[in-house]
């Protein structure tokens, strides 16, 4: 969508006879055309909604960057970007809070027919085995008779999501195609503008920044046509409507191609490869929205072996539906073998694997956009701003494409919960954001939003300034081998460390020595040494060197010595010489 709109300063100086807002929702000719001869008359409520947002958002950000970078030396701070760094610092403590769980696992395989079965239940109660004692319990009472006690077999359908909006644009350009949010608005950017297309420049989507679902009618109809004539009949869908009601700006269309005639294929000469690869994406996933469910078979299969109930599921596609266009969502089927109840299988192998719980996953930035968009906070015109912000600012850093906060970015995070909790939470930042939507609907009056703000904050930052304690590296004295400014001393969460200065610009870190601790040969490589080493909490356990190549490891201090009951390593567990694997204890 594009708006010729003033701000509220402007306004002051317009008579609405004499101007009009013009709005478009694509850069083509027709939808050009079509807006200037409709003008509607400018909003006054949606101007004051903005300019209120933009105050707030000015307010906040220089009175608390001026605090922090007096106290602590951090770049900025902001009203979203405070709160979405907020969530990363505390899933980053939830992380560091977990502690692993051990569990195991049985798996009955089967090569004739081709089967693998998973142990979930005894009798009529779900199964779970802590470890590895009372898993050898359980495969002491299996044979390797398998009864077939069920086979179920279900009709079920898959339909296809809605078009995109901003933040679901985001979310899958990132996990299908790989792009940073700021990358994606970008390349749709360019694309909305419009690309030279030899007879004509044309804009190839609709407006990009958009929390609608809702397409026009005029493209519903010609989309159902393309589906038709392209595929057949029974390839039609139907329209997907919006569950979410709050903060909808159903004014705005989905993003969309602006033609459907105009097919990733046909344009793909014209455009760059991001833009190929983001168009595509946008083309199919709206076409894909308008076209059928697909159908699947879906199959469970219940294995019986001493009351021990074993379990395989599988499905297999019958009509692939909307799956024809949309690739993104397909998925590789288990189709299982065609069985009969009350038949017996052989098995091959019955293996036991041991697991442990992990810990909550970091933000990627797909989720990170997806949790700020459940949560209310923000617009998805901001988050790749936002995302872009905290990164620059060196608050954060990317570790296997998932957010990880900095020392700088975690007591950024901590100064601001000591004085400004209450502002500087989900809870607040949602809350403005209704009431933003309110001024914009004409139910507040934003002059009064604003005092009531300024009244409560503005004091508070005042005695900030006075109470909040500074918290400066110190310096070492050295200077850093890459770019010679001065070294300093900071504290993580594992204690103190040696960086540079100018970090994010700089991100050298000096590399202190540390004493191996070798305990014995590696009793499963043979290659590595068993070593100490420390989780993230401080808890030592005893591992291979060549972790990840070799995964050994025991919380027990390993013996260099054999069971002589199974021949596995012996253990020191609490001043008890016991095997690592049997029920043998050394007298």
């Amino acid at each position: 969508m594009f708006i010729l709109q003033p701000t509220q300063i402007e306004k002051e100086n317009i008579k609405d006879d004499k101007y009009s807002r013009v709005l478009f929702h694509e850069i083509t000719k027709n939808a050009v055309e079509d807006a200037m001869k409709n003008p509607t008359k400018i909003d006054d409520n949606l101007v004051r909604s903005q300019e209120t947002r933009r105050i707030l958002d000015r307010i906040i950000g220089f009175r608390l960057s001026k605090l922090l970078q007096n106290k602590i030396g951090a770049k900025s701070a902001g009203r979203v970007q405070s709160v979405a760094l907020k969530l990363i610092v505390d899933k980053e403590r939830e992380i560091e809070a977990f502690n692993p769980e051990e569990y195991w696992t049985i798996t009955a395989n089967f090569l004739n027919p081709d089967l693998e079965s998973d142990l979930f239940k005894y009798k009529d109660k779900e199964i779970k085995l802590r470890n590895k004692e009372e898993t050898d319990n359980v495969l002491n009472k299996l044979s390797d008779k398998f009864k077939i006690e069920s086979v179920t077999k279900k009709k079920a359908s898959r339909a296809s999501k809605p078009p995109f909006t901003t933040s679901t644009l985001q979310q899958e350009a990132s996990t299908k195609i790989g792009f940073s949010a700021k990358k994606t608005m970008s390349v749709a950017q360019k694309l909305y503008e419009g690309i030279d297309l030899k007879k004509e420049t044309v804009g190839l989507i609709t407006y990009m920044r958009t929390d609608s679902i809702r397409l026009s009618d005029e493209f519903i109809k010609r989309t159902y046509k393309y589906i038709n004539d392209t595929y057949g009949k029974e390839y039609v869908g139907f329209v997907k409507k919006t569950k979410k009601t709050d903060n909808v700006q159903d004014a705005h269309e989905a993003i969309r191609p602006t033609s459907i005639d105009r097919t990733p294929e046909s344009v793909k000469s014209f455009l760059t490869p991001d833009e190929y690869k983001l168009y595509n994406l946008i083309y199919k996933r709206a076409l894909a929205s308008l076209m059928n469910n697909a159908s699947l078979n879906q199959t469970t299969i219940i294995l019986d072996n001493n009351d021990y109930k074993f379990k395989s599921t599988g499905s297999v596609i019958t009509f692939d539906g909307y799956l024809k266009v949309y690739e993104f969502d397909t998925s590789d089927d288990k189709i299982l073998p065609v069985l009969k109840e009350g038949e017996i299988l052989t098995s091959d192998t019955i293996d036991s694997e041991q697991h442990f719980t992990k810990p909550p996953a970091r933000y990627s930035e797909a989720k990170l956009i997806k949790e700020m968009e459940e949560l209310g906070i923000g617009r998805p015109s901001t988050y790749a701003k936002i995302i872009d912000t905290i990164k620059e600012r060196g608050y954060v850093e990317m570790v296997d494409k998932r957010f990880k906060p900095t020392e700088i970015g975690i007591t950024t995070t901590d100064k601001l919960q000591e004085d400004f909790s209450d502002f500087i939470n989900v809870k607040y930042t949602a809350n403005m954001e209704d009431e933003l939507d309110k001024i914009a609907d004409g139910k507040l009056v934003w002059n009064n939003v604003l005092k009531d703000f300024y009244d409560k904050f503005e004091p508070r930052v005042e005695e900030s300034f006075k109470t909040m304690e500074k918290v400066k590296p110190k310096e070492t004295g050295e200077m850093c081998p890459e770019c010679g400014s001065p070294l300093v001393i900071r504290k993580g969460r594992y204690g103190e460390f040696t960086a540079c200065s100018n970090y994010p610009n700089c991100k050298y870190i000096k590399k202190e020595k540390k004493e191996v601790k070798e305990i014995m040969s590696c009793p499963k490589c043979h290659d590595g040494k068993v070593i100490e080493r420390k989780t993230k909490k401080g808890k030592i356990f005893y591992g291979c060197s060549n972790y990840p190549k070799c995964k050994f490891a025991t919380w027990d201090l390993p013996i260099d010595e054999k069971c002589p009951k199974c021949g596995s390593i012996l253990v020191d567990h609490k001043g008890t010489i016991k095997c690592s694997s049997c029920d043998y204890t050394k007298k």
